[in-house]
């Protein structure tokens, strides 16, 4: 046994300070093992096969030949695949996503639905196989012609109410001294990690164990258990490391195909999906149409606000793109009315995409606002800070902290606002014109119950255990300064071990939840483990651990409004004899609570704002009416913003802290992408005369605006 040794509580925090990724070495030479390279013995694999109708149902298969094939070991399908269980509800109260039982029936609700999986000796194998399995369908007409005017729209909750309504839309408008009134749209867009969805199934002395690319080992463990009717305590989940999720890797089609091809075959089988199957099976961000009706008295200050938005789902599954509620938490109204509707088409389920709701629905709200600052003749800045509640518009709940005033007097000295002439269209550098735009932003800022272990070891170091997920945000080396600042020791005596749901129950990483939820659960954890280690002590040699749980802390919040907020503001350029629209500068300033580290912080801010970049003038996924399929479902279709579109970014961020969090931390990952494309498209109109409210802003669009209106 070992004496304890402890640092004085004088040394200078870790939390706050920039600190490379601790897992980068490993990074970078190759060490560290995604879910698609970790080796195992006797590996089968799987390749997914995919329909090529948009609905109907499946005739026949004609499996016998491709058994035939070299390597080929099974083919499964509705005929013979194991039978799951899809009656149960799931994380966040939502039910499964019928798309992830496959196999179950011969009804095709859209293309791209699995229909079969070929598993084989070697990935080669398998996808010649696969790509020669002829399935045979009876074909039926399909309907995905999304608008916002469709009759059979209804009302659908998701994860907030559908509707919410206050005060007398019609009398307030009617008593407005401005009326703005527009319609916004945006496209369908998709997640795109760098890491394609990849798992590993097997069975190990009756334990089912998976090693998978996702966002939560305990959201996906939770998830098999119900589907496979498993007691949860027989399933194990890692994840240890992940290339990028933003809301898609939950629980597919693939891992439940990989777990039935693994308990048919009694042998790890591995199914990695392609770029263009992911189109089809990882989600996407549904597409919108949104209308907002602001009515103001002549000095800005709105008396009406009005925000419909309409998404679709598939019609096997009902998940919702809440664009309106943005408009709940940002400007208050005497009228304040808010709508979500739904529409079924024969398309895939869309799912969360970064920022779910408040990206698109920022688009909208931000637009019109700078629409209604135009009409009033009052700078956008100044009508903001006009319309700034002082209490949730719809909730009634305080404000747990709300700076987004001073995160716009911030940006707006930065970015030489003051500076700014008003009037569209009279910038010129040569054949651009020049404009700039603001917006502002939110989110919000949550914590989920989460479970976490720290151990003291003889050798003065220590290991934290938490079912977190790094999926590329940096989490594992904040939860590490947050771990070190609570056992009051360096950041090098700390082991951080994540992405295994063996160490407990946590919050998955999503909704700018993850790292807030598991640094409560390992602040306290810490907490409790200094204060049995006594200086001098010995440690026996198993060490000494503590295990925390956040449920009743966090079940004791007082309600609020908690979210985090920020001011964007860009400059553009545009060429109207071209239609090309470069962005030149773009300046972003958060108020995100407390900062765990500045290095990794700063680059998920940045990562945002280009996000939005991408929303604003690329991306946009087609879908062929003929086929119900995508056009250009790869990354050479599907346009997104690379190094030439990205000018020069700068993100910051303000004091801000939230007093109910041990650590003060809000959340970053999805609040630099809001209210980005809002920006942006106002400094298209203040370089141009013209709106543009539909996403993307592309060159022919721009050339389109500019013949209808010569004048502006």
């Amino acid at each position: 046994m070992t004496a304890v040794t402890t640092e004085t509580a004088r040394r200078a925090p870790s939390v706050g300070t920039a600190h490379t990724r601790v897992e980068g070495r490993d990074k970078v030479t190759g060490a560290a093992r995604y879910a698609g390279e970790v080796p195992f013995a006797d590996l089968a694999y799987g390749w997914l096969v995919l329909s090529t109708i948009a609905r109907g149902r499946i005739r026949s298969l004609d499996t016998e030949p491709v058994l035939a094939m070299p390597g080929v070991l099974a083919v499964l399908d509705h005929r013979n695949a194991p039978r799951v269980d899809t009656d149960y509800t799931g994380l966040l109260g939502m039910r499964p996503d019928p798309t992830c039982a496959v196999f179950q029936h011969d009804r095709v609700p859209h293309r791209g639905w699995p229909v079969a999986l070929v598993v084989a000796e070697t990935s080669e194998q398998a996808r010649e196989a696969a790509e020669a399995l002829v399935v045979h369908y009876e074909q039926e007409p399909h309907d995905i012609d999304f608008t916002g005017e469709r009759p059979d729209a209804y009302p659908a909750d998701g994860h907030m109410p559908a509707v919410t309504e206050k005060g007398d839309l019609d009398a307030e408008l009617a008593a407005s001294a401005v009326v703005v009134d527009a319609e916004y749209t945006t496209p369908e867009e998709h997640h795109n990690p760098m890491e394609p969805h990849a798992v590993t199934a097997r069975w190990d002395a009756g334990r089912l164990e998976v090693i998978d690319s996702n966002q939560g080992a305990t959201w996906v463990v939770g998830e098999l258990a119900n589907l496979f009717s498993l007691d949860p305590a027989s399933v194990r989940v890692r994840s240890e490391h992940v290339g990028g999720g933003f809301g898609s890797k939950g629980v597919r089609a693939h891992q439940v195909a990989a777990v039935m091809a693994a308990t048919t075959l009694q042998r790890p089988v591995r199914v990695v999906l392609t770029r263009r199957q992911m189109f089809s099976l990882a989600g996407y961000r549904s597409p919108t149409v949104q209308r907002v009706r602001l009515g103001a008295e002549a000095d800005g200050r709105l008396r009406a606000l009005e925000h419909r938005a309409v998404s679709l789902t598939s019609t096997v599954y009902e998940f919702v793109e809440p664009s309106a509620g943005v408009a709940r938490v940002m400007y208050g109204a005497d009228a304040h009315h808010t709508s979500n509707r739904l529409v079924r088409l024969d398309v895939p389920s869309p799912t969360f995409m970064r920022a779910p709701g408040e990206a698109p629905g920022s688009f909208a709200l931000e637009s019109a606002l700078d629409e209604l600052a135009e009409k009033c003749g009052i700078d956008p800045v100044e009508l903001r800070l006009r319309n700034e509640p002082d209490k949730g518009p719809v909730s009634g709940l305080p404000f747990a902290g709300r700076n987004l005033a001073a995160c716009f007097r911030e940006g707006a000295r930065r970015f030489g606002w003051a500076d700014r002439d008003p009037r569209p269209g009279v910038r010129r550098d040569g054949r651009w014109l020049l404009g700039t735009g603001t917006a502002a932003a939110s989110f919000p800022a949550g914590a989920a119950p989460s479970t976490a272990t720290a151990t003291a070891h003889p050798d003065g170091t220590f290991t934290v255990r938490i079912s977190a997920a790094d999926i590329g945000t940096g989490a594992r080396t904040a939860l590490t300064l947050v771990a070190a600042d609570a056992l009051q020791v360096a950041p090098e005596r700390v082991r951080m071990r994540i992405g295994d749901s063996d160490f407990g129950p946590a919050m998955i990483a999503g909704g700018s939840m993850g790292t807030r939820s598991w640094s409560w659960a390992i602040t306290a954890a810490a907490g409790e483990l200094r204060d049995q280690l006594t200086p001098g002590a010995d440690i026996p040699p198993e060490g000494i651990t503590v295990r925390s749980d956040t449920t009743a802390a966090i079940g004791a919040l007082t309600p609020a409004e908690r979210h985090s907020y920020g001011a964007q503001f860009a400059e553009v350029a545009v060429d109207v004899t071209t239609g090309e629209v470069r962005v030149r500068r773009m300046l972003g300033i958060f108020a995100a609570g407390r900062i765990v580290n500045p290095l990794t912080a700063r680059n998920q801010l940045l990562g945002g704002m280009i996000w939005g970049i991408s929303m604003a003038l690329h991306e946009e996924a087609v879908r062929d009416r003929a086929s119900g399929g995508h056009v250009g479902a790869d990354l050479a279709g599907y346009h997104v913003a690379t190094n030439a579109d990205v000018p020069r970014i700068e993100t910051d961020w303000i004091d801000d802290t939230d007093p109910n969090d041990p650590v003060g931390i809000k959340g970053i990952g999805e609040i630099g992408v809001v209210g980005a494309a809002a920006a942006l498209a106002n400094a298209v109109w203040h370089a141009t005369g013209v709106r543009h409210r539909s996403l993307p802003i592309r060159p022919d669009r721009v050339l389109s605006a500019a013949a209808e209106a010569p004048d502006a």
